[in-house]
């Protein structure tokens, strides 16, 4: 769902040379992901944990009430979900704009010194 969200901006598949065109539309989708990813973990670890931990507790989750189980359990589940989560949407980016580490390790040469 990201990626796609992502790409509304960028349309089809940039050049995989990197030029200072590149990098910006880079950096933004960074910044696009990094931002809805830093929402959803203030969801879930000040909203759910914090705000709505009362009407919460009235719901059980393994005999536990589900406010408190978001404060201790949940929002690290949900925090590493986010992790592996980014990891694999900027490996995606990675490729798409050309610097990936694998292209850099197997001998093609991507100047890096323009982003």
């Amino acid at each position: 769902m990201i990626p796609s969200l992502i790409k509304f901006r960028m349309g089809e598949s940039p050049s995989t040379k990197p030029t200072q065109e590149n990098a910006k539309l880079y950096w933004r989708a960074n910044i696009i992901v990094v931002t809805i990813l830093l929402a959803i973990w203030f969801v879930s670890s000040f909203v759910l944990a914090i705000i709505l931990v009362e009407p919460l507790n009235e719901i059980q989750v393994g005999g536990f009430p589900f406010g408190f189980w978001m404060g201790q359990q949940g929002a690290i589940y949900i925090f590493i979900v986010l992790i592996l989560v980014y990891a694999l949407i900027m490996r995606h980016l990675d490729r798409k704009f050309g610097v990936d580490e694998e292209i850099e390790e197997s001998g093609n040469e991507v100047p890096t010194e323009d982003l």
